[in-house]
């Protein structure tokens, strides 16, 4: 039985209120196993470029080269390391950065990609793998949270696997609205309907169904319980300062900053970032923002130019600095990656196709060392230099699991019983921990 969380969330839309016997059995059970989740303060937030973004035109530059591009670049606060003249405040951040330029990850096909960026795991049709997402929720999961350990700001992302529906992304729009989570009836009423949704899934579940009855109950009680927490005002920045705001790229009506650039700048990504640092700051252990457009096979780099890196500049280098000054960087990952990065070689278009045999991911916080590029390309972009170890997907989840606290010697059972180390295997990236 295929279940998601739309179906959940329709399903209790016309019976969704918050009572606390409902509520308490899922968070009593969290509770009971609370000292196994000892590493709550830790967070992960993933930046994902849905499409395929062009990393060589970002942040591993050809100046000179046939398969370079017109952009030039430029120093940043990390000794060494440059990027791109259309990131210059993320210039500013890059001694709290790591970009890691070995890339190499084989698929570079949309829906293989990003499965296996998100994953660690190539698809395979016998299993579906938990994503970053999930592992962390399980993991760093903190049961006096009532928002969902992972949540997903601005598309799908990946979903738990075998770890089961608890884990499941809970996914909300820009403005940190949540489709069929408004409570509109008065409290006698909706405890009616919810005891009798609850004797409709007892019936269900001791019909001998498997796993999903049981794990429905569990998403249903959960979003019960998010429906009146005080927790919610997580999702909805307006109690934020204007300057912050402003800093993200969200215009305030009225500041001396909200002129016609400004008001460009007013994009979802800003808004999402700034969603997931306030969820991160409640103690939401994993959040995903999607920024979208990152499929160039034509007008790279003037899209480039005009509409995708002012705008990624401007939240990306906000939510970094915002939480070092917050004193949360050390605790928090910031992972930036996509499916897969595109071809050196500039197409008929002026555009750039997939490519994954060699392209760059970022990293930042999280217990990881900044200030630095691991590894490298050659001269050209066409392949990862001489002698420099390529990276791949669970190498990068590897790493970003250990700057967590979370044990590589972690295994899991799949459903057909097979047992599954956490991030496939990966090999750390040693230089991130030197």
């Amino acid at each position: 039985m295929s279940m998601n969380r739309r179906h959940f969330m329709s399903h209790l839309a016309a019976s969704a209120a918050l009572t606390a016997p409902v509520a308490a059995s899922f968070t009593s059970a969290l509770r009971a196993n609370a000292k196994d989740m000892q590493k709550r303060k830790k967070a992960c937030i993933m930046l994902f470029m849905n499409a395929g973004p062009p990393t060589i035109d970002i942040w591993d530059l050809k100046p000179g080269a046939p398969t370079g591009g017109p952009f030039k670049p430029i120093d940043t606060s990390a000794s060494g390391v440059q990027i791109s003249e259309h990131m210059p405040l993320m210039a500013k951040q890059m001694h709290h950065t790591a970009i890691l330029r070995s890339m190499s990850t084989r698929e570079a096909d949309h829906n293989r990609g990003r499965y296996y960026m998100h994953t660690g795991y190539v698809p395979n049709p016998s299993v579906e793998h938990p994503s970053y997402g999930a592992v962390i929720a399980k993991e760093c999961g903190n049961p006096e949270v009532d928002i969902p350990p992972f949540v997903s700001v601005g598309g799908a992302s990946y979903g738990p696997g075998f770890l089961g529906m608890s884990y499941a992304p809970f996914v909300v729009d820009a403005n940190g609205d949540v489709r069929n989570l408004n409570m509109n009836m008065e409290a006698p009423r909706l405890a009616q309907r919810l005891r009798l949704l609850g004797e409709i899934e007892g019936s269900f579940a001791g019909q001998a169904r498997g796993e999903a009855p049981i794990e429905h109950k569990k998403v249903i009680d959960r979003t019960v319980a998010l429906m009146t927490s005080d927790q919610m005002k997580a999702f909805k920045i307006d109690d934020e300062d204007a300057a912050v705001k402003e800093r993200y790229g969200v215009a305030v009506p009225g500041a001396a900053a909200a002129g016609a650039g400004m008001m460009r700048r007013n994009t979802t990504f800003g808004r999402s970032c700034l969603i997931a640092r306030r969820l991160v700051e409640r103690g939401v252990p994993f959040v995903e923002v999607e920024m979208g457009g990152w499929d160039l096979h034509q007008n790279t780099h003037t899209t480039l130019k005009d509409t995708l890196l002012p705008v990624l500049d401007q939240g990306m280098s906000a939510l970094i600095e915002d939480l070092s000054q917050r004193g949360m960087l050390e605790d928090t990952a910031v992972v930036w990656m996509g499916d897969f990065g595109r071809t050196p070689r500039i197409n008929a278009r002026a555009g750039r196709d997939h490519w994954a045999r060699c392209w760059s991911t970022v990293v930042a916080g999280g217990g990881m060392k900044g200030g630095q590029a691991v590894g490298a390309t050659n001269e050209d972009g066409t392949a990862v230099a001489d002698g420099v170890d390529p990276i791949k997907s669970e190498d990068l989840m590897a790493s970003v699991l250990k700057g967590l606290g979370i044990s590589l010697e972690t295994t899991y059972t799949s459903k057909n019983n097979r047992p599954m180390k956490i991030a496939n295997s990966g090999k750390v990236i040693k230089e991130l921990f030197a």
